[in-house]
């Protein structure tokens, strides 16, 4: 190499490359290389740049044995460079730039908008949910209605006032009922319909609301059908009301006398009113808001037939043709005609045909002193009340006549004909009640007592005084529960019960035994004071000025009756008394507590009554009584203090309407 040429050097190593003027290489033009350096250090001649191939015989280079082209200046020893974490640099495009760097295309405005847009979307969502929602909050929902009025936006107490003032009227809507050719009109009250506010808005949604709420809320509305509830023993007592006023019962035969005279009744279709299915129509009817309603009477057929009637008035006219004849133990009494026209009846048997009915018992009224002597009659052990205290009067064993055998034979003769000579036993007849049964019960001093009043001269005062004379001297032993319809049983005119008004599901009927419930009320106080558990007692439907508000009962063959059980370990001694204006319920026993007290609130939710004039044949008037509530709770007191106090008891009343019947002058 001594033959070349010194080499010189640039200060610049890249002054002496030119930048190629073409934007689509990015590789420096080298003009040339210097001597000893082969071009193949550049790589493949395919990837040198394609104007170095512009020499002798190219196109456009110089011609055919022209001079060689002219050697390059110096290039510096290329580098191997390390892969660039980046990417590669760019060359300026001027000759004397120097190159810069630069990064590659910024990534798509997309990536960097969407992102963004799906916060802002999920923001102003939240924002939509949660604002109207904490709005909402602690109300009923927007847009909630209940047939027809809108709770929507109010707090509950809010909605429950609402409920009562704008629906509970329109709920209240009477139902006229129609019962063949009888109208009728049954209210709301009577029928123990109310509108369960609770309930209805118990169906709405509240508190903070669901996203699903809100959206409904706002653009929808949610109806809701109302609660009502439906007292179906208090729509009983009123259909049973309803029935007493149209109910005809099929007529059995039956044979009586008036006198000596046969009296036949004869066997009747009759109708009566299907209680079970009233109550259902009238119920539903309610629920509909109110309207017409007609009720279904179902026929009633009797047993017997006419020709079992003929053939008893056959036998009665024979029974009472001659006297008929006791004997016993070589004496003698006769049963006159009279006699056994006044204890003898014929009634159905259930079979469909009439039987004879002797009460022997009450022909021997008259009679047994005649066969037995007097003082060898047996005697009940009883108390007789002498100088305001109880004295026990002890029982007695006797000898008496078998009354049940004879209605047995007495019967026979009756029915079949034959000797009219019975012959009666006499043996030893033991008590109903004796001594040792009611001996040593402690009944020894009065630990109750009231009386209730009432006009002189009304038919139902009859049937008071009568049950109040059945019930005298009755004693209910320890562990006992008395009920007064299992001990008088159906009040019968055979009984001496009359047809007296008693109010029957808020309708006033004439009925067997009506004004009774004035005894029960009356027995049930002195149970109460007497400090006595109670059984079972309905009270009245309306209440009366006579009875103490929450201390009255209901009393009606057979469903409704009073009971109450002697929870002490002493007997009790029942005394009545009656006039023709009061009645009163003595208790006899030892006394377990100091005082018993009546502690009764202040009435409540007081009910105006309304008037009514009624035209229907049989109508009995009645005077106008509000409805309210009130509690009564009993309180026991032993030693001076409290020492035990019953459940509170609460007594609705409802408002009785005024009955002015057309034409009554009232």
């Amino acid at each position: 190499m001594r033959d070349a040429g010194p080499i010189e050097s640039p200060t610049d190593p890249f002054a002496s490359v030119p930048m190629p003027t073409s934007s689509v290489s990015r590789k420096p033009r080298i003009e040339g290389l210097p001597p000893g350096v082969s071009r193949d250090i550049f790589g493949p001649p395919d990837r040198q740049d394609t104007r170095q191939g512009q020499g002798p015989g190219a196109p456009g280079g110089p011609a055919a044995g022209s001079l060689p082209p002219v050697t390059p200046p110096a290039q510096p020893w290329p580098m191997k460079e390390k892969e660039p974490a980046s990417p590669a640099p760019v060359f300026g495009s001027g000759p004397g730039e120097r190159p810069s760097l630069s990064s590659d295309p910024e990534p798509p405005r997309r990536r960097r908008v969407l992102p963004g847009l799906a916060l802002l979307v999920v923001v102003l969502a939240a924002l939509a949910y949660v604002v109207p929602a904490v709005f909402m909050s602690g109300s009923v929902l927007r847009g909630t209605r209940v047939a027809e009025v809108d709770i929507g936006g109010l707090t509950v107490t809010q909605a429950a006032d609402k409920l009562r003032d704008e629906l509970g009227a329109r709920l209240s809507r009477p139902v006229t009922v129609e019962i063949g050719d009888k109208k009728d009109t049954v209210q709301a009250d009577e029928a123990g319909l109310e509108l369960d506010v609770v309930g209805t808005i118990g169906q709405a949604p509240s508190g903070f609301p669901s996203p699903v709420e809100v959206w409904r809320g706002l653009t929808g509305t949610t109806e809701l059908q109302p609660k009502i509830n439906i007292d179906s023993s208090q729509l009983a007592r009123t259909v049973d009301g309803l029935a007493e006023v149209v109910d005809k019962p099929a007529v059995e035969g039956r044979v009586t006398f008036a006198g000596l005279e046969p009296k036949a009744r004869r066997p009747a279709d009759g109708v009566v009113l299907d209680r079970e299915d009233a109550v259902r129509r009238i119920g539903d009817t309610f629920l509909r808001g109110g309207g017409n309603v007609v009720l279904t009477l179902r026929p009633a057929k009797p047993v017997t037939t006419p020709e079992a009637v003929e053939a008893a008035m056959t036998k009665a006219r024979q029974a009472v043709a001659a006297p008929l004849t006791l004997t016993a133990s070589g004496r003698q009494a006769q049963v006159t005609p009279a006699m056994i026209a006044a204890n003898l009846a014929f009634v159905p048997d259930g079979d469909g045909t009439l039987v004879a009915q002797f009460d022997a018992k009450a022909a021997l009224a008259g009679l047994e002193s005649t066969l037995v002597d007097a003082a060898q009659q047996p005697r009940d052990a009883t108390y007789q009340i002498v100088n305001d205290a109880p004295v026990l009067v002890p029982s007695r064993t006797g000898r008496g006549v078998n009354d049940k055998l004879l209605a047995r034979d007495a019967e026979k003769v009756f029915d079949a004909g034959g000797a009219r000579v019975v012959p009666v036993r006499l043996g030893t007849v033991e008590p109903a009640v004796t001594t040792q049964q009611i001996r040593g019960l402690g009944v020894k001093e009065q630990v109750a007592t009231f009386t209730t009043s009432f006009e002189c001269c009304q038919t139902r005062v009859t049937n008071i005084r009568r049950m109040a004379q059945q019930l005298d001297g009755h004693v209910v032993k320890p562990g006992e529960t008395f009920s007064i319809n299992e001990v008088i049983g159906e009040r019968t005119v055979e009984d001496g019960y009359v047809m007296a008004g008693q109010l029957v599901g808020g309708r006033m009927v004439s009925l067997v035994g009506g004004g009774v419930s004035q005894f029960a009320t009356t027995m049930y106080n002195a149970a109460f004071f007497g400090g006595f558990e109670d059984v079972e007692h309905q009270p009245m439907d309306y209440y009366a000025p006579r009875y103490p508000a929450g201390r009255d009962v209901a009393l009606l063959y057979p469903e409704t009756d009073l009971k109450w059980r002697n929870d002490s370990e002493y007997g009790v001694l029942v005394k009545t008394a009656s006039t023709d204006t009061s009645v009163t319920v003595t208790l006899w026993s030892t006394k377990r507590y100091d005082k018993i007290e009546a502690v009764t609130s202040e009435r409540r939710d007081v009910v105006p009554f309304r008037s009514e004039v009624s035209s229907e044949p049989g109508c009995l008037p009645t005077l106008g009584q509000e409805g309210f509530t009130v509690d009564v709770t009993r309180v026991f007191h032993q030693g001076g203090k409290i020492v035990k106090r019953d459940p509170k008891l609460t007594t609705e009343y409802r408002p009785q309407a005024q009955i002015t019947c057309a034409g009554s002058g009232q």
